[in-house]
Parts: structure tokens; sequence; C-alpha cells
């Protein structure tokens, strides 16, 4: 008799929870509806279906690479494209996903391919939350930025780019800024930035580290550290590259570069450029060849 009541009790609350769009774990598929009720069996065609139907911290997954469309964020959630199944977001003339989420939303992004076919705006941009994490992406073809982190908030908050690929973006590949301090914290590691106008910028309230990632074919900057209004953008550079960009990694007026055991090679104007930057520097074992520095660069750099 226990049992029984419990198993009830268990079965009514979940039939409540998918009544009023609170499952944890919801599924969408390119053959499935938006009038399911996301479940496995019977999965949504949109991630916009099933988010309304999803709790919050709760996770959407990818059941088949199909599209799945555009999509407004605005609270914690995990959306998760499948492990080689990589579903996508083709946009046209909008944003892929704009995450616009609370002070304490974490929002994780895994496994996802966006492609802006030469009209869509932006890749991903973040508005608001505490946390937005990148995780195994490929953004691309987008007008504006491939990540566009253009924040406007008081409250600290953080992006992790993990594993992703970032190419021909007419903006930038990864752009960090916050109207507000404190400044918005970006970890960038293992990631490729390919062919965009400026590889990444840290730009106002921002500080950026990238690791063991590769930058290439920038039109202008593979890296840029740049905040006139505030003087209060960083970039720091390791176990990296920047090469064939016109500039290998650039502080602009306002911005501050630090560069370590990295290579800068074949940048047609500058390797480490200071181009009114408020300090950099360059740190270990950096190999510059093909061009020369420009501006104070301190320690003079190796070539």
């Amino acid at each position: 008799m226990k049992a029984n009541l419990i198993k009830f009790l268990a079965l009514s609350a979940l039939s409540t929870s998918m009544m009023y769009g609170q499952a944890t774990r919801t599924w969408v598929s390119g053959v499935g509806d938006d009038a399911n009720p996301c479940s496995r069996t019977a999965p949504c065609k949109t991630f916009a279906g099933a988010i309304s139907k999803t709790a919050a911290g709760g996770e959407i997954d990818a059941l088949d690479p199909a599209g799945y469309g555009a999509l407004t964020i605005t609270k914690a959630i995990t959306i998760d494209g499948g492990g080689g199944q990589v579903a996508s977001v083709l946009v046209s003339g909008t944003n892929g996903i704009v995450v616009q989420a609370g002070p304490s939303d974490v929002v994780i992004l895994r496994n996802l391919r966006f492609n802006g076919i030469g009209t869509g705006l932006n890749g991903v941009r973040f508005l608001s939350g505490k946390d937005l994490n990148i995780e195994s992406c490929y953004i691309f073809g987008f007008t504006q930025n491939g990540l566009d982190i253009a924040l406007n908030q008081a409250t600290s908050a953080s992006v992790h780019v993990l594993d992703s690929v970032f190419k021909n973006n007419n903006g930038v590949g990864i752009r960090a800024a916050n109207a507000q301090t404190p400044a918005v914290v970006v970890g960038i590691d293992n990631t490729r930035v390919i062919l965009d106008n400026i590889g990444i910028e840290a730009a106002q309230h921002s500080r950026v580290v990238v690791t063991n990632s590769f930058v290439s074919k920038a039109t202008a900057d593979g890296l840029k550290a740049d905040d006139a209004a505030t003087s209060d953008s960083q970039l720091n550079v390791s176990f990296s590259s920047s090469d064939f960009n016109t500039n290998g990694v650039t502080a602009a007026p306002g911005g501050t570069a630090n560069v370590a055991f990295s290579n800068l090679a074949s940048n047609t104007a500058c390797g480490m450029n200071n181009a009114g930057g408020a300090s950099f520097f360059s740190f270990g074992n950096n190999r510059q060849s093909g061009t020369n520095s420009c501006g104070t660069i301190s320690p003079a750099p190796q070539q």
C-alpha cells in the first residue's frame, strides 16, 4: 500500500511538472512538434518551444542534428546539441541565441553550430546573467560578432569559452564589454578564431584571458585590448598563436596587453603593437617572426 502511494505521488508530481512546463530535462528533434510535452518520446521541434516547458536550471537535449531556431534565454539553463550530433541554429537577419538572464543564473551552451549564413547579426549575445559557458561550439558567418558579450550590469559576470571555433564573422570573433563595473571576466581556452575582422577583443570593463588558442587571418587585429572611455580593459595571452593578421596583439588607448609563451608569426604590420595602450608587457619566451613589434613593449620581445 505504502509503495503504491509513493508511486502515485511521484507520477502526480511528474504530471503536474509537465503540465506547467517544469520538466527538468526536455528534448528536441527535427521531426518533433512544439505542441508535444518535449519528452524523449514526444520531443519538441525548436529550442524556443522546449524552453517554455523546461524548469529553471534544467536541460534541453537534441536527439538529432537538425536546426532548432533562434532563442532568447531568460533563466538558468543548459542546452546540449548532443555528443557527435551537433545541433544547429541557422538564422538570417537576427541573433542566434540571446542570453538575458538573472544575476544568479548560469547558462551553458554545448555542442551547437551557429550559422549566420552571411546575414545573421550575432551568433550569441550575452546581455545579462551570472555566467555563460560556450563549450564545443562552432559559430560562423555573422555580420557582427560571433560571441558578443555586451553587458550593462553592476553585478559580477563571467564567460568561459572552451574547445570552440569562431570563423568568418564580419565584426569580432569574441568581443567582451560591460557598460558598468565590475569588469566582466572572460576565460578562453583551446579555441580557434579565424577570418574575422578582429579575432578577440577585450573592450570596456573587461578582463580576458586566452590560453592554448589560435587566432589567424583577422582583417585588423588578431587580439586587441581597448577602452578609451574608462581605461579598464585587460588582455592576457599565454601559450597561444596569433598569425597572419594585420597585427598580432594590439593594446589600443585604455587597454593593457600581457603576452607570455606565445607565437606571433607573419602578421603584416606588427606582431606586438602598442598603439597608445596603457601598457604592453611581453613575458616569457614569446616568438615573433615575419614582422617586428611596434610602439613601446616592455621588455622588448624576442625575435
